[in-house]
């Protein structure tokens, strides 16, 4: 039975580690973080010697006129972005005020839509810095895969103290569905392969592969919101 349990603990640790990463035919989740980009995606260059990052084709139009828009794509479930927020949110704080930051759900599986709009109903009700953190732990820490509406709304509750009825209300609005359906086009956009990953101003994406690890991703973020305040000027 001890045995049955650990191979149970095991797989499920696979599968929320697995969906870190985009595999070419999504929307079913593959392979880890470090798995091979999708076939489609450009080759990295770089802000200084070749590396660190990777120039989107097609540029995606930003929601922060005459700002450096920095986008963090995230799922909760993934262990990376888990690790990656403490120092993301410290360096973003720290930001000045021609840069805005903002988070962007990944999805490419119906837990990741389930936890986007988790996002986005936190958003509506004003309550995300109440529950944002705690739904990272409540995943990753505590092994609650939060794989229901109703287990995102105890959440919210225990965290946020909203009331059930507005939640639910909420979840399934025509602005949280509205707000999701952006978010996904806007990653597809992007051309993700994973989670973390760092857009900067719609024009580059930034990995942990691409740029040598999680904290280096922020090295490169600074060197091209340099390069993008340059070019306004």
């Amino acid at each position: 039975m001890k045995r049955i349990f650990s191979t149970l603990l095991a797989t499920l640790a696979i599968v929320m580690i697995a969906a870190c990463s985009k595999s070419a035919d999504a929307p079913a989740p593959a392979k880890t973080e470090t798995s091979t980009q999708t076939a489609a995606a450009p080759q990295p260059t770089t802000a200084r010697e070749g590396e660190g990052f990777i120039r989107i084709a097609q540029p995606v139009r930003t929601d922060a006129p005459g700002k450096i828009e920095v986008t963090e794509v995230f799922w909760y479930g993934c262990s990376h972005c888990f690790d990656f927020e403490p120092m993301l949110m410290a360096w973003a704080n720290k930001l000045p005020e021609d840069v805005s930051f903002r988070h962007s759900p990944a999805m490419w599986n119906d837990l990741m839509v389930l936890h986007a709009r988790a996002f986005y109903t936190a958003k509506a009700m004003g309550v995300l810095e109440k529950v944002h953190q705690p739904i990272f732990d409540a995943i990753n820490l505590q092994k609650n895969r939060l794989d229901s509406a109703e287990a995102i709304e105890t959440l919210f509750v225990d965290h946020a103290g909203v009331d059930p009825e507005a939640f639910k209300s909420t979840f399934g609005s025509f602005g949280v569905n509205a707000q999701v359906t952006q978010a996904d086009a806007r990653a597809r956009a992007y051309g993700i392969a994973g989670t973390p990953e760092l857009i900067i101003n719609g024009k580059y994406r930034i990995t942990a592969r691409a740029a040598g690890g999680k904290a280096a991703m922020l090295d490169v973020a600074d060197e091209l919101i340099a390069k993008e305040r340059a070019a306004m000027k």
